[in-house]
């Protein structure tokens, strides 16, 4: 038998569950079962848990559907759990670095205890210093193992269920689980009380709680707040059944009413309907269940009291409304350059948005590109009634394909069609000025698959955070997101913690890909012919990324060496960052410099295999399937530098070359088009292709501008089943 049961919920944090569980491997003291408990299997959180069941025998995973919720996931770990004692981790929480070796060492201290209570830290999910709201309760403690009366305050009301280790043997004895729905700690914690004959506490940070930058679940408004009342009435009533002495059941029931009057005194929480009759129902209980002697708390709260008690609610609110700092809601200035526009803009917010007008923009305006562009040709298909104006910079506006319309940025029309439309389509972010109205519907389509760190997972690296500039104006513009797509479970994850906010996924693959699955082999010949590449020849794509610490671009390696080294059938099409897009198309020999050309996923459908270093642009071309080689000559200094998701090297999409003479030489052996090429292709397909089925597009419109529900849309269909685009000829090498 374990000394320890680690049960740790994962449903909603699949994209912060591996720093959980990470957090419990990484503990010095390995005598535990870690339980992560999971929707399906199947689902991302079950994938992340089963990876780390198949790396550590003491990892389990557990199954509990969505449905049973908090409660439900905790006790389906609670059921499978044979440790000695229990402890509760929620998903996107970290144990602290030898906190299970802290706790089994107060445990032998102590001897055996019903509950050890624990200090945690709350920390602000970005900037501030944590708090340690548990330090000032168990400050008082005996310094010894004790009985409940002799500590009455010490109660699990005011603390975490994952602040505090709980003998199993005692949780199944007494038959104690957590409550079905909300505020489900408070109801476990105030049973579990009750219940206890010896207690003990650890002056010591056991878990690190990160806050949601969205607040707390149960801090939304909503009729779950009724819920706080049911877990009160039930602790209350177990107290009255096993005759608890009013020396103990006082500091119980002040803590439970603690709660109840915060909740009451915040009119937000509740919708108007309910709030009377919250109040009246807690005056109820107040009065059935106030332990005889009871004295009320002084102050404010005390005044709060005797008014719960007497049902006088119409005080209550006028004290709570006196109580209340008034605050107007802070409207965001536009702040578009120059008087007038500024004006101008502010007179068009106050027209109605237009239903039927549908805004896109593309890499800040360099033109009619990407996941917009195809969202923007679907919707003519299938939405003809939607107006759509694509925005672009002036400089770009003759790239736009014919009849497009447009809007120059930073003109008066730019600012008209951002203030009216109800649709708001774009791959980075629209200008910080942007008011998001409501009513309107913002769209982040995002622009590549996530290796790099991105968001606010850049601020630990110093040189890509001096060049980001405010995260806290980028989580502004973040809020404005209702949906965003994803085009793997990978990118959800790293999504959900680089970019935190209310917006809704839509894991529907990328619009701009779907060519990938419905290009022919007459387009795939039409556009090398447009591209220049000979006939015969073997195009090789090279694409590769941006480094941050550099100014300029440079190739990294010599292409007309390589092109020499590699094969006389060897052309390059070499495409930089968009970064340094001049819209110049060149070529000279067999290098054919395509950085200009306005369609990425056309030069991809030109290569027969793909170079590339670090670019997302690999997550993309592994969707047609086509040989992919990994130049990787300065992977260490990137990762130090720029911080990545996963190791590429462990997992790439194909032969790894570190030196030029490799990379020529993978070409010249025919390696890079191997049976061990494809089988490492295949694995990358699996983990970043599973979406990108060819109907992103009309799943995005059909969703977000039609408005159709979810299940009526167009299945996802499986890996196996696509037959990605031709390429121009067999990879046959001598």
């Amino acid at each position: 038998m374990p000394r320890f049961s680690i049960i740790v919920p994962s449903h909603g944090v699949a994209g912060r569950l591996s720093l959980a569980l990470d957090s419990v491997l990484a503990q010095s003291f390995g005598d535990f079962e870690l339980l992560p408990v999971c929707d399906a299997p199947g689902t991302p959180a079950a994938d992340v848990a089963a990876g780390y069941a198949a790396r550590d025998p003491r990892v389990t995973p557990v199954h509990s559907p969505p449905s049973a919720g908090l409660a439900g996931a905790r006790n389906a770990g609670l059921r499978a759990a044979t440790g000695a004692y229990l402890l509760f981790l929620d998903g996107d929480d970290t144990l602290a670095p030898g906190a299970l070796t802290a706790v089994d060492a107060r445990l032998a201290e102590t001897g055996e205890v019903d509950v050890l209570y624990a200090e945690h830290e709350r920390c602000p999910w970005w900037e501030g210093e944590p708090a340690n709201p548990a330090a000032p309760l168990l400050a008082g403690a005996p310094r010894g193992a004790f009985a409940p009366a002799e500590a009455p305050r010490v109660t699990g009301v005011e603390l975490p269920a994952w602040s505090a280790a709980y003998r199993r043997s005692f949780l199944t004895g007494h038959r104690l689980a957590f409550p079905d729905g909300h505020f489900t700690d408070i109801g476990f914690g105030g049973l579990v009380t009750l219940r206890a004959e010896r207690i003990a506490v650890l002056r010591r940070v056991v878990v690190r709680h990160r806050l949601r930058r969205q607040g707390g679940r149960l801090n939304l408004p909503g009729e779950h707040h009724t819920e706080l009342l049911d877990r009160a009435e039930a602790v209350l009533t177990a107290a009255a059944e096993l005759s608890v002495p009013a020396g103990r059941s006082g500091p119980l029931f002040e803590q439970l009413f603690a709660a109840v009057l915060k909740t009451a005194a915040h009119p937000a929480r509740l919708p108007g309907p309910l709030r009377r009759a919250f109040f009246r129902r807690a005056a109820r209980l107040y009065r059935l269940h106030r332990p005889a002697g009871f004295r009320r708390p002084g102050g404010s709260m005390g005044v709060q009291h005797r008014l719960l008690a007497a049902g006088a609610y119409t005080a209550f609110r006028a004290l709570r409304d006196a109580n209340r700092t008034a605050s107007a809601a802070v409207r965001r200035v536009p702040r578009p350059r120059g008087l007038r526009t500024r004006l101008y803009y502010r007179m068009q917010l106050r027209r109605r948005i237009d239903p039927n007008l549908a805004v896109y923009c593309a890499y800040w305006g360099r033109g009619y590109a990407c996941n917009p562009a195809a969202i923007h040709a679907k919707a003519a298909e299938l939405a003809p009634h939607i107006r759509s104006v694509f925005l672009v910079e002036a400089d770009r506006a003759h790239t736009l394909p014919e009849g497009v319309d447009h809007a120059v940025i930073g003109s008066r029309r730019y600012w008209r069609v951002l203030a009216r439309a109800r649709y708001l389509v774009n791959n980075a972010n629209f200008a910080e000025g942007v008011v998001k109205r409501a009513g309107s519907v913002h769209v982040q389509t995002q622009h590549g698959t996530p290796l790099k760190k991105m968001g606010v997972d850049q601020s630990t690296y110093p040189v890509v955070a001096a060049a980001s500039g405010s995260f806290t104006k980028l989580l502004g513009r973040v809020d404005r997101w209702d949906f965003n797509l994803s085009a793997n479970t990978h990118s959800t994850q790293m999504w959900e913690r680089a970019f935190p906010g209310s917006y809704e996924h839509l894991e529907y693959g990328y619009p701009r890909n779907d060519v990938f699955c419905t290009a022919t082999a007459e387009d795939v010949a039409r556009i090398r012919r447009e591209l220049g590449v000979p006939d015969g020849t073997t195009a090789v794509l090279y694409a590769p990324t941006h480094r941050d610490w550099r100014t300029g671009f440079d190739t990294g390696l010599d292409l007309e060496a390589f092109c020499e080294a590699a094969g006389d059938d060897v052309v390059v099409l070499l495409r930089a960052h968009y970064f340094y897009d001049r819209g110049v198309r060149a070529g000279t020999g067999r290098i054919i410099d395509v950085t200009g050309h306005p369609s990425t996923e056309e030069v991809c459908l030109a290569a027969d295999a793909l170079v590339t270093d670090y670019s997302s642009i690999m997550f993309d071309y592994a969707n047609l399937d086509r040989p992919i080689v990994v130049y990787a000559d300065d992977w260490d200094v990137y990762t130090e530098t720029r911080g990545v998701y996963f190791d590429l090297m462990a997992a790439p999409p194909g032969p790894v070359a570190r030196t030029p003479r490799e990379l020529a030489r993978v070409f010249r052996d025919g390696s890079y088009a191997s049976a061990g090429s494809t089988e490492l292709r295949a694995a990358f397909r699996a983990r970043f292709c599973g979406f990108d089925d060819g109907r992103a597009a009309e799943r995005v419109v059909r969703r977000v501008l039609l408005g159709e529900p979810a299940e009526a849309l167009p299945p996802v269909r499986p890996l196996t089943e696509r037959v990605p685009a031709p390429a121009a000829s067999p990879l046959v090498r001598s």
